[in-house]
């Protein structure tokens, strides 16, 4: 009787499975034949316009149009790359390109170089930053675009480039015959001790690798005899490669542990990632720093070391991108990047705060409510919650910058008085981590912006504007009209009270512009680190043994 059971019972498994395997080829089935439908309406629409349509329209073109169409009513992240493109594709994973090491930006007519890299080409042919380049292999290029440049300036590696250049400094014209190399992009660009033991490393991408980079950079602080806790500065690092994420991972957590999974349309997909190498510094205390332009490979490696409880994560909450997307032949050296899976951290949560399905549907994304959230756990008991990026520890409200600052840079006009500033002062000897403009050197600027034209409207001035329209509609503009108008003469908000107003934020610009033409990127990057409030907080925990570890106990993170 009991076989009998037995048999009946795997029988009607065996008959739900082969339903169920009959289910799943009916929907293929069915879905071949929406995608064969598709593809022969798409076909002949572009057939109708290569025959009919007034104008001869090129089918490459009538193709791109179509693919970014398709990519848009998908996800932000997916994109065609025809040749081009993947070339400048290749560049952003792995920082590496044939070149001169330089980046460049327009001024006027020319071309000027921006920042040659520290032992580039650039760098060891002289160039500095301000030089104008007239002319490339024999060719003017006044009027020409960055675009166009930087592909001149690109190339196999160790062959010639002619370089005609305006040195900033002195007004020379010299003819340079630079040899171009296989040019590597830093990932780490600063780590060292900041003060009483503590380390910083900041890490600014995730190529191909920043693992070695940033294993470099823990045992050079490693090596030093009185070190206590390390500060990993992820703030602004908008990911990368995935892979290297997990790898720097491996420094912090024993071998084997799980970091990051990943998972397609249904479970079938789900595939783990877990450290491969023996960590280096297991024991030593961390801080990561985040903020909300942290995202993808950043968020995955302080997710991972807060689920852990390896780590305090400090800042703001992070942007929440959870998406994975690989790269996909097309035919023709054309490739497609698309999204392919989520990716789900050690606790079990995923970071993804959009919802880009109700894009495809009505044209918006829409974030997830805290009121939808699922709640997951630390190794250690603390509570963490899914769907809107990495919430730190301890929070941290970002310092405000004015919109008015962030024009004068944007503008150029920051760059351009220090290369102004860099003719008379280039011989000068500075401390990096002191250097300051003097009074008479902001006066100078401010001379220099007087005829500038600065596109900028304050907030507040925006909001008047818009009281005034609804003060008009609602017909009280006689009665409170004057009002608006007092408030209006109070308001200060021009150009050059706006120098004065925000003196402390564009001196502090100015001078970081000028320690980059002295000591490079690294040195930037030290400098900024001695004023950083976010960092002296972090600084701050990590020598307070008792907080560090209190935060590491079972606590609920608030939803924010």
């Amino acid at each position: 009787m009991r076989a009998t059971l037995r048999i009946i019972l795997s029988f009607v498994a065996l008959s739900f499975a082969t339903m169920e395997l009959k289910a799943q080829e009916s929907d293929r089935t069915q879905r071949d034949f929406e995608l064969g439908q598709a593809t022969e309406v798409l076909c002949n629409i572009m057939r109708e316009f290569d025959m009919g349509f007034v104008d001869d329209v090129p089918a490459t073109t009538l193709l791109n149009s179509a693919v970014r169409g398709m990519t848009v009513a998908t996800d932000p992240y997916s994109e065609y790359l025809s040749e081009e493109a993947m070339s400048a594709f290749e560049i952003m994973t792995t920082g590496r390109y044939g070149g001169v090491g330089s980046l460049i930006r327009k001024r006027e007519d020319y071309i000027i170089f921006a920042q040659p890299y520290k032992d580039s080409p650039s760098d060891l042919a002289g160039i500095k930053i301000g030089d104008k380049i007239l002319a490339i292999g024999g060719e003017d290029m006044r009027g020409k675009d960055v675009e166009d440049i930087s592909s001149r300036l690109k190339g196999e590696p160790e062959s010639e480039v002619e370089v005609v250049i305006e040195r900033n400094i002195g007004g020379a014209v010299d003819t340079l015959h630079i040899t171009r190399k296989r040019i590597s992009i830093p990932s780490v660009n600063y780590a060292g001790i900041i003060r009483d033991g503590i380390g910083y490393i900041s890490h600014n991408d995730f190529i191909e690798g920043s693992y070695d980079e940033m294993r470099r950079a823990v045992e050079k602080l490693l090596a030093t005899d009185s070190l206590k806790g390390i500060i990993l500065d992820y703030r602004n690092n908008g990911g990368g490669v995935m892979r290297e994420a997990i790898d720097i991972a491996s420094l912090f957590l024993p071998r084997g542990s799980r970091v990051v999974s990943l998972m397609g349309r249904d479970s079938s997909s789900l595939s783990h990632f877990d450290t491969r190498y023996a960590p280096i510094a297991e024991d030593i205390p961390l801080v990561v720093l985040v903020s909300n332009s942290s995202a993808s490979a950043s968020e995955i490696l302080a997710g991972a070391l807060q689920d852990m409880d390896r780590a305090v994560v400090m800042g703001d909450r992070t942007y929440g991108k959870g998406l994975v997307q690989e790269t996909r032949y097309v035919g023709y050296n054309n490739y497609l990047k698309y999204t392919t899976a989520k990716y789900y951290i050690p606790s079990g949560r995923c970071i993804q705060s959009r919802n880009y399905a109700t894009m495809r549907t009505d044209g918006s994304a829409t974030t997830i409510p805290d009121s939808l959230r699922v709640e997951f756990r630390t190794r250690g008991g603390r509570k963490v919650y899914d769907g809107g990026g990495i919430l730190p520890d301890v929070e941290i409200e970002p310092e405000y910058v004015s919109r008015f600052a962030v024009m004068l840079y944007t503008m150029g006009y920051m760059d351009d008085w220090a290369d102004r500033y860099m003719q008379s002062h280039h011989n000068n000897k500075i401390d990096i981590r002191t250097f300051s403009i003097t009074d008479a050197d902001y006066a100078d600027f401010c001379n220099y912006i007087a005829d500038k034209d600065v596109p900028y409207e304050s907030a507040t001035r925006k909001a008047l504007g818009i009281l005034e329209e609804a003060l008009e509609k609602d017909q009280y503009t006689e009665s409170l009209g004057d009002v608006v108008e007092a408030l209006r003469a109070e308001l200060k908000d021009d150009k050059m009270s706006n120098m004065q107003t925000y003196r402390d934020e564009i001196v502090d610009a100015l001078n970081s512009n000028i320690v980059l033409r002295y000591a490079y990127q690294e040195g930037l990057q030290e400098r900024m680190v001695v004023d950083d409030s976010e960092v002296d907080k972090a600084v701050e925990l990590l020598l307070d043994r008792d907080r560090y570890m209190s935060i590491l106990q079972p606590v609920d993170l608030e939803h924010k």
